[in-house]
């Protein structure tokens, strides 16, 4: 009985949070009469791909997809690439201020982005980066790099030290003992934390209204999206479509990656 429950409690928590994502394709898919008929339809009797063509012909789409993909892409791979390099430090060496350095990270995770819009629109302000697409980018990089130093570091750390050892016993150094040795079983952490920061830098809305304050071009598509009415009025088919085009690229990130992410990560090669 305890098990129907949990089951019927999972199956419930499922629908509820897969139908409003199922509903926003199925509306993309419908014609226009369905979409506005008072009777609801779960699947399009005549599914239609006009609203993805009117989507991608609005003005600034492609402009707004492109700036997206260019300080998303970015900011990951600052992240990940500072990220390597300070959870070795963290997890491998000993130095002075290692436990404060984690500390600070852990503390800049638990903050609030929130509390950080105003100091950071000053820093922008200040140094003459509003409306800049590279400040954009580095605040996103701030954003996601503490929790990547931390995933990483725990990724680092279940890793064994002999391997490594006996890497450099058979003549390597530690450089390469890190590339060949390590860096190939850290590809679970690389995964779950490009992910995650992919994530979260499409979905950003609110420092891009901060910082993108004059240049309307240099804009995101959350950005775009909210201002669906402007873009298409009582269009709720194109609304949709534009929708789960903003949504497709995560999705399929996910789908790629979620085979993967979680997978042991020291099996193999202790195994070997």
């Amino acid at each position: 009985m305890k098990r129907l429950l949990l089951n019927a409690s999972a199956v419930g928590v499922l629908i509820v949070t897969i139908f409003p994502v199922y509903w926003m394709f199925l509306t993309a898919f419908k014609p226009t009469r369905d979409i506005q008929s008072d009777t609801p339809t779960f699947w399009p009797a005549h599914p239609t791909v006009e609203h993805f063509v009117t989507a991608v012909n609005a003005p600034g789409f492609w402009t707004y997809w492109r700036n997206s993909l260019l300080v998303t892409a970015g900011a990951v791979l600052l992240a990940l690439l500072v990220a390597l390099m300070a959870s070795f430090a963290v997890a491998r060496m000993r130095w002075r201020g290692r436990g404060a350095f984690v500390v600070a990270v852990f503390a800049a995770q638990m903050a609030p982005w929130e509390a950080l819009l105003v100091p950071v629109f000053i820093i922008a302000r200040d140094m003459d980066l509003l409306d800049s697409l590279a400040m954009l980018t580095g605040v996103y990089f701030m954003i996601t790099l503490p929790f990547t130093i931390v995933t990483l570091r725990g990724f680092l750390a279940a890793i064994p030290p002999e391997l490594e050892e006996a890497a450099q016993v058979d003549g390597c150094s530690r450089l390469v003992a890190f590339r060949r040795v390590v860096f190939p079983l850290l590809a679970p952490g690389l995964m779950a934390t490009s992910l995650f920061g992919f994530i979260t830098a499409w979905n950003e809305f609110a420092f891009v209204n901060v910082l993108i304050i004059k240049d309307q071009e240099l804009r995101t598509l959350p950005v775009w999206l909210s201002s669906f009415r402007d873009v298409f009025g009582t269009d709720w088919g194109a609304t949709m479509a534009a929708a789960s085009l903003f949504a497709l690229p995560v999705l399929l990130l996910f789908l790629f990656l979620q085979r993967h992410v979680g997978t042991g990560m020291t099996a193999g090669a202790v195994k070997g």
